[in-house]
């Protein structure tokens, strides 16, 4: 596999997403604007690590942005996770953005019911207990833009193997 420096720069964008994901269930908009900025660069320069040209990563960020955003509007997803999704968007391109869901999604999946079985949780009819309802060393929920970015990671981990990776 060629070490890029845009392959170099996406790793390290998305580490930060999911360390800050995982340890503190947020990611600020420093952090997604640069992944953006560094993506859209890499696609101008054509040295990002899935070869996406500057018109898919915008098409790319448009469709990922959209995809979700629903999510947030109904309160079911964060706006950081919007945001990654987005940024995933125009690092990826949007023929990437259908797996890299469904993989996140199911690790998500995987997360929350881990949760279930090892969290104290409120089920209705069920005796109450007090502390967190649905949480883990007291974070709640799912950090769904780690799954995303730990897809991505994956993804650009196989199309490397596969000799795609530039």
């Amino acid at each position: 596999m060629n070490v890029s420096v845009g392959m170099l720069l996406f790793i390290a964008w998305a580490m930060t997403v999911a360390i800050s994901d995982c340890r503190w269930r947020r990611i600020s908009n420093s952090v997604v604007v640069a992944g953006l900025a560094a993506a859209f660069c890499c696609a101008f320069f054509q040295c990002g690590p899935f070869g996406i040209s500057l018109t898919q990563a915008g098409i790319g960020a448009v469709i990922g942005l959209a995809a979700l955003l629903p999510f947030f509007a109904l309160g079911v997803m964060g706006a950081a996770d919007v945001k990654v999704f987005a940024v995933l968007g125009a690092w990826c391109g949007m023929h990437a953005l259908p797996g890299l869901w469904m993989a996140a999604s199911l690790a998500a999946g995987l997360h929350a019911a881990w949760l279930l079985i090892t969290t104290r949780t409120r089920l209705a009819g069920l005796a109450r207990r007090s502390g967190a309802t649905f949480e883990l060393a007291g974070k709640a929920a799912t950090p769904y833009a780690a799954c995303l970015t730990v897809a991505a990671s994956g993804w650009l981990v196989l199309h490397g193997m596969a000799g795609s990776v530039r």
